[in-house]
């Protein structure tokens, strides 16, 4: 098993979602047609947006299950300031703020208060969510993209025939890839995941980091949330209910140890991507959402038992 493991954290992530691309479009053809491609990238880019920011907090050892709780409220947000009547480019740039800053705020209740990361994030969602629906009372704000161009072209918008939502899910994955691969900081992140009490003794600035991870994972959900806001011409106050578990599924998949210090970007990538297939391939073929949630749940158990042999 670790040896098949080992195999799986190099060459099974690629593998994985080749077969699972000829096995639909043998079922259905209609599934590798251009337009349907396009359209799973446009589905992946909200959930790939959330696991690559996930993705940099798993690897510090932490989790953060306030993602989808910080994409709802940020919707909101974003809602709320353009139905007032604030240009949607400000609305925009202040929801990014705004999402970063509820990421930071969960990198300082793990890093400086010390609570472990599913304690914080579990209380922190919680209260996002009622936050949430106190902004809303419960009342989707609607019609948004009606007079705020700018958002509409998040969800409408093509640049040289690439949907717009594509585009920026590429752009983020190359920059993020830069940041954790490239940088001091990215050296950080892997040495506080791989072994924290030697990244202190290294003098690696471990709150700095932490605090820095969770408020990139804030940033990418906020994203993610505006994306969907765009998409829906609304936002949604329960919107975003479910999302941390399709994201961590996409790290795991993808290759990232749940323990931290072991992982990359472009598999997160890649997880993300046999995700959307996964979802898109069952709904064309035709597969009860029942069974789909149970066929999910059984891709996500087999990466966790083969990261958890692989690091025996």
């Amino acid at each position: 098993m670790r040896k098949i493991g080992d195999l799986y954290k190099k060459y099974g992530t690629v593998v994985s979602l080749m077969i699972l691309v000829a096995i639909v479009t043998i079922l259905n053809p209609r599934f590798f047609t251009m337009y349907n491609i396009l359209n799973i990238f446009k589905q992946v880019s909200i959930n790939g947006l959330i696991a690559f920011g996930m993705t940099f907090v798993i690897l510090t050892g932490g989790i953060d299950l306030s993602v989808g709780a910080t994409l709802g409220l940020s919707g909101v947000i974003l809602g709320w300031m353009i139905s007032t009547g604030t240009p949607d480019y400000i609305a925009i740039g202040v929801t990014l703020v705004f999402g970063a800053v509820l990421g930071g705020m969960n990198g300082v209740l793990v890093s400086k208060v010390k609570l472990q990361p599913f304690i914080a994030t579990l209380a922190t969602m919680t209260m996002f969510r009622g936050i949430t629906m106190i902004v809303s009372d419960g009342i989707p704000f609607m019609g948004l993209t009606k007079n705020a161009p700018m958002l509409d072209y998040f969800s409408q918008g093509k640049f040289l025939t690439v949907p717009f939502p594509m585009l920026v899910f590429i752009i983020v994955l190359a920059i993020l890839f830069v940041i954790l691969h490239n940088t001091v900081f990215g050296r950080g992140v892997y040495a506080v995941g791989g072994n924290e009490e030697a990244a202190r003794l290294s003098s690696i600035p471990i709150t700095k980091i932490k605090t820095l991870v969770y408020t990139i994972s804030g940033l990418m959900s906020a994203l993610a949330g505006i994306i969907l806001t765009s998409r829906l011409s609304s936002s949604q106050p329960t919107a975003g209910m479910g999302f941390e578990l399709d994201a961590i599924a996409a790290v795991v998949i993808g290759g990232t140890s749940l323990s931290g210090g072991k992982g990359r970007i472009f598999g997160t990538f890649l997880g993300a991507l046999i995700i959307g297939v996964l979802n898109n391939g069952l709904n064309i073929i035709g597969i009860s959402a029942f069974y789909q949630q149970f066929i999910k749940g059984l891709v996500i158990l087999f990466a966790v038992i083969l990261d958890r042999k692989s690091n025996a």
